[in-house]
């Protein structure tokens, strides 16, 4: 199945580099580009893609909002993967609760693009590298005392549930936590399935926010 990506960036010179690295790739195809944020969401209703590379700063409509109104209606079946020049950019932060599906930085390697996009279009966050988990630890450490809300819906989870979604937050992988766990890849699968449902959470990037937000696991060192 080739994967179908919009992007959304308002330098010429990006997106054209960037479907260029793209259309490369024999599973993916770029079937757009939108010059800013109000022009990604026409687009989305327009061309359905299954991926969305959203730049952050944008004029009319920030990549922020773009994102939380592509990612607020319809079926989740389109993901966002932020775009941003810095690693420490507290905007992603907030494109993350907003919906996005992780982020990537913008000189990125053709093999990173390629990669992301094919782990968000599968339905998974990126959240692999060292740089997400520490943006995530960093701004929920600034976001303040634990939501009691978010903290009282932890009570649905059962033990192991909580167990491995304290692991999905630490950006460990299936595997990774199949192995930590001694437990088969399948089970985890499983397991993270129903976390997403009990909590209403549209996938693993919003999972690892959650944990954070909800007081279940502090950002290491404080």
């Amino acid at each position: 199945m080739t994967i179908r990506v919009l992007i959304a960036d308002d330098q010429m010179m990006v997106r054209q580099g960037f479907t260029v690295l793209l259309n490369a790739e024999p599973d993916i195809e770029v079937v757009g580009q939108a010059v800013d944020g109000l022009d990604a969401v026409g687009r989305v209703a327009e061309l359905a893609p299954d991926v969305v590379l959203m730049d952050i700063r944008m004029p009319r409509l920030g990549g922020i909002e773009a994102t939380r109104r592509i990612t607020g209606t319809g079926d989740g079946s389109v993901k966002v993967l932020v775009l941003t020049t810095f690693d420490l950019d507290e905007y992603v932060y907030e494109a993350l609760r907003a919906g996005a599906s992780g982020f990537l930085l913008k000189d990125a390697s053709a093999e990173e693009l390629a990669h992301a996009v094919r782990v968000v279009a599968a339905g998974d966050a990126l959240l692999a590298p060292n740089i997400t988990k520490r943006l995530i630890t960093e701004f929920s450490r600034l976001g303040g005392a634990p939501r009691t809300p978010l903290k009282e819906r932890l009570g649905d989870l059962t033990e192991r549930e909580t167990e491995v979604l304290s692991l999905i937050a630490q950006g460990l992988s299936n595997a990774e936590i199949a192995a930590a766990l001694v437990v088969a890849e399948q089970t985890v699968k499983t397991h993270v399935g129903r976390i997403l449902i009990k909590l209403g959470l549209r996938d693993r990037t919003q999972a690892a926010v959650y944990a954070y937000e909800s007081g279940l696991i502090r950002p290491t060192g404080y």
